[in-house]
């Protein structure tokens, strides 16, 4: 038997091991984290072409966390800054959902993109993004 000619390929097996075992834990540290966030702000005015959308609306509740992102920015007056609502590592689908809806409103510069909701008095625009984290560096 030729032990030389079985320690080298064990050595290269043990090496990748190692190697790919250190590379996984590095990766579990430093994470590239992808989310998503439903975000809601109070407007004054609805942009001519934007379909209002009254709060109790049953496509509105199909949203996730939706109504949880109109009751944010009611509670706060969120009228100079976006509220978030994240929606964790599955709410891509959500971004999806809520930009391929009938009355969600492009912007041309008269207001901003989303889904105008009337709730009581106020008029809230909501608006889905997702984002990726990058962590380390391209080199």
């Amino acid at each position: 038997m030729n032990v030389r000619g079985l320690v080298v390929p064990a050595f290269v097996v043990g090496s990748a091991a190692v190697a790919g075992y250190l590379l996984s834990s590095r990766r579990e540290e430093h994470p590239v984290g992808t989310r998503a966030e439903v975000g809601a702000r109070i407007v004054e005015e609805v942009p001519p072409g934007a379909t209002l959308v009254d709060v109790s609306s049953p496509a509105l509740a199909e949203l996730p966390a939706a109504s949880r992102a109109i009751d944010r920015a009611i509670a706060t007056d969120a009228r100079e800054r976006w509220v978030h609502v994240d929606l964790g590592k599955r709410g891509w689908e959500l971004v999806d959902r809520l930009r391929d809806s009938s009355p969600y409103h492009e912007d041309d510069g008269t207001g901003y993109n989303g889904i105008y909701v009337r709730s009581d008095d106020r008029v809230v625009v909501l608006d889905a993004i997702g984002w990726t984290r990058v962590v380390e560096p391209i080199r």
